[in-house]
């Protein structure tokens, strides 16, 4: 949970800190929601302390060292911040490399058996991800003329529209037509070499001069044309240097450019190998060009467009012969896609049928997924509201805005469904719900790229089917997730009691104006040492107490209840269990102990860690209220010096439930021979009315583990 709330300028040291300082960072860029990194070393991440911050919607760990952080709509921001960090720029650490500087030691790193399948999608990826902004920016008016369209007040798809709407139509289709020269611009930055060569590259075969040899009576001699049966489109060859060249307009194509750059990278770079380096910038980007310009018009670009008609006639054929099962496949199968980036090639197919067949069919199947995923994130907000999740409630108040206003799906993803796995299964249903309709229905097309949001539903066709089928995926998903919850049981009394607990020190700070006097504030002095007492001393240290165990004398009535979380993952045991005398006679309290299986230990309740041992091996917290909790990660395992033990926090710092605490080579300590068991006591259990331990379970970390009762 992100527990931890930053000011601005705190997040961007916490979030540097976290990816292990300037000095680990290659490079640093944003998109539209995350923050991307290229690190030196991937390992010196603290993956689950980042996970925490407040202003952190979740991290994303890649292969090769590359790490996201999901933000939300204040990337920019945080971005600019980090960059203006003093130890951003100069000092002790090296000011990161810029993204053009490290592409190629990126790409030389080993990725692993597929690497190149990663490299290919990020190719893809970083290719489209600039263009986000001006995309939906398009999409928009499109959707606002579409709106007048559909109130009668302008015929938006008249052929003898006015000069008014003719110049609104420029508007939106200046993106979408000159997309091919923004794609290779974007792909050759990508590939390190010159972008406006890239982007000079594309724009010849989209000049006035060579789109007007596509109109078979130009009067240009030496030209004939053809019509596609299936596609609808008109296919033109010319004869140049006597050779036949296959004509087509390349406006709002994104294979050719794409195909086109892998291409002209190799060439760039050969040609900078022959030619010395004084002489690059004339020679350089001469030669590309008079090599790729007659490669992109005579090889390249009919290649892509017979690639992108292909891909669009098989799927149009799939739309045409199984309607259903196409409307049912799309939804679902882009849950996940996105999360990995691998929704761009279904993207570039929208945008190839848009440019051949005037329409795509994509689009409205899409649009089942996306108001799936919103409809579960208005259920984790009605939950968050009917339980009193304050930063849940914040989290799902923007993920829905900017999914229902602007059909981005990744604050939603990031932010929530896939921190909770109770919440894909639900989405999904409804994915398949709205894709079912939508076949049954007929289909549903449109005649632009619209991100599917509540401002781009005119823009599809028909408009009422489309409206029925991403309604129901809406409010399917979000019932399911409402009457369900998002959380498992478990983890929901986990959270209420947490909120319980914040509620009460609110309430008595508002009506006292002074911090609760607890009993821990009466207890002496060595009681409330004995947390650094019992961590340090293992085996060795015992405290005879005769009202020390879970039965001790209690008030009349009882008090208010906190639930202690699992610390690590493993088998729950009984103190009697545990091959310590120690702990076994209930010397340092009663409590727990877990078989672990697992090496992280977290934090299993808010408060301040009053003590951390030198080696590593224990814990002290002491609650806002007074409960003093130890942990104490294996037996005797003092003697193993700090070995094996991954410290991740310090003494006097406050700690929220699942903060990372340290990370525990379990094999060392099984090779040391001293027993794994990790033990958690309330070691003021004599001022307390009860602990209750819930023994026999198999639990995760975070599972509620003691109930401890005041």
């Amino acid at each position: 949970m992100n527990t931890h709330a930053q000011g601005p300028g705190a997040l961007a040291e916490e979030i540097l800190r976290g990816v292990g300082g300037a000095e680990n960072i290659e490079s640093l860029t944003h998109c539209a929601t995350r923050l991307r990194f290229q690190l030196h070393d991937g390992e010196k991440v603290d993956k689950p302390g980042l996970d925490a911050l407040g202003g952190v919607m979740g991290t994303v760990a890649q292969s090769g060292d590359r790490f996201q952080i999901v933000i939300g709509g204040a990337v920019a921001r945080v971005h600019a911040e980090i960059m203006n960090l003093p130890s951003m720029s100069g000092g002790t650490a090296p000011r990161p490399k810029s993204d053009a500087e490290v592409k190629a030691a990126v790409r030389a790193k080993g990725r692993g058996r597929y690497g190149w399948v990663d490299n290919f999608f990020e190719y893809l990826s970083d290719s489209f991800r600039p263009l986000m902004g001006v995309l939906l920016g398009s999409s928009l008016i499109i959707a606002i003329a579409s709106v007048l369209d559909a109130f009668g007040l302008v015929d938006f798809r008249a052929a003898d529209k006015s000069a008014t709407w003719v110049f609104v139509d420029a508007m939106w289709r200046s993106v979408l037509y000159f997309l091919p020269i923004f794609v290779a611009y974007n792909a050759a930055k990508k590939l390190r070499i010159d972008p406006w060569v890239g982007a000079a590259v594309m724009a010849a075969v989209m000049t006035p001069n060579f789109t007007g040899m596509l109109n078979k009576d130009s009067g240009i001699p030496g030209i004939t044309c053809t019509t596609n049966a299936t596609l609808g489109t008109q296919e033109c060859v010319a004869h140049v240097f006597g050779l036949p060249m296959q004509l087509n307009d390349y406006g709002g194509q994104v294979f050719v450019p794409l195909l086109m750059v892998a291409l002209l990278a190799l060439v760039y770079k050969g040609l900078q190998r022959v030619f010395p380096e004084n002489v690059h910038m004339v020679f350089v980007p001469f030669f590309s060009m008079l090599i790729m310009i007659p490669v992109t018009a005579f090889l390249i670009g009919p290649m892509g467009i017979w690639a992108g008609n292909g891909l669009g006639e098989g799927l149009s054929w799939l739309n045409g012969n199984a309607p259903i099962v196409f409307a049912i496949i799309i939804p679902l199968i882009y849950p996940f896609l996105v999360p990995l980036g691998l929704h761009w090639p279904l993207n570039a197919l929208m945008l190839v049928n848009i440019n051949t067949l005037g329409y795509d069919f994509i689009q409205g199947p899409m649009g089942a997924w996306n108001f799936a995923c919103f409809g579960a994130t208005a259920g984790v907000l009605l939950l968050s509201v009917r339980h009193r999740e304050k930063e849940m409630r914040q989290t799902a108040t923007g993920a829905l805005a900017a999914g229902l206003f602007g059909g981005i799906s990744e604050p939603s993803l990031y932010g929530i469904h896939l921190r909770f796995k109770r919440i894909y299964p639900r989405m999904l249903v409804g994915c398949l719900v709205g894709g079912v309709l939508v076949g049954v229905l007929g289909g549903v097309d449109t005649n632009a790229f619209a991100f599917t949001s509540l401002l781009t539903i005119p823009v599809f066709s028909p408009m009422a089917t489309y409206g029925i089928a991403i309604t129901a995926a809406f409010f399917t998903s979000m019932a399911l997730v409402y009457f369900s919850d998002f959380r498992t049981p478990a983890e929901r009394a986990l959270a209420n009691a947490e909120r319980d607990a914040a509620e009460r020190a609110t309430d008595a700070e508002n009506t006292t104006g002074t911090e609760n006097t607890t009993p821990a504030e009466t207890t002496p002095a060595d009681d409330r040492a004995l947390v650094a007492v019992g961590a340090g001393a293992g085996a060795g240290a015992v405290r005879a107490s005769a009202g020390s165990t879970a039965t001790a004398a209690a008030p009349a009535a009882p008090g208010p209840s906190l639930v202690l979380a699992a610390p690590v993952a493993g088998r729950v045991v009984g103190l009697d269990e545990v091959p310590d005398p120690v702990f076994a006679s209930r010397a340092l309290g009663e409590g727990v102990g877990i078989e672990p299986s697992d090496g992280r230990v977290v934090s299993p309740v808010d408060g301040e860690l009053v003590t951390t041992a030198a080696t590593g091996h224990s814990f002290g917290i002491r609650t806002d209220d007074g409960v003093e909790v130890l942990i104490h990660i294996g037996i005797d395992t003092v003697q193993m010096k700090g070995e094996g033990f991954d410290v991740r926090v310090e003494a006097g710092r406050r700690v929220s439930v699942g903060d990372l605490l340290a990370e525990v080579d379990l094999d060392a300590v099984r090779a040391a021979q001293h027993p794994a068991v990790t033990l958690m006591t309330v070691t003021n259990t004599a001022d307390l009315t009860s602990v209750e331990p819930h023994l026999g379970q198999d639990v995760t970390v975070g599972a509620p583990v003691v109930t401890v009762r005041r």
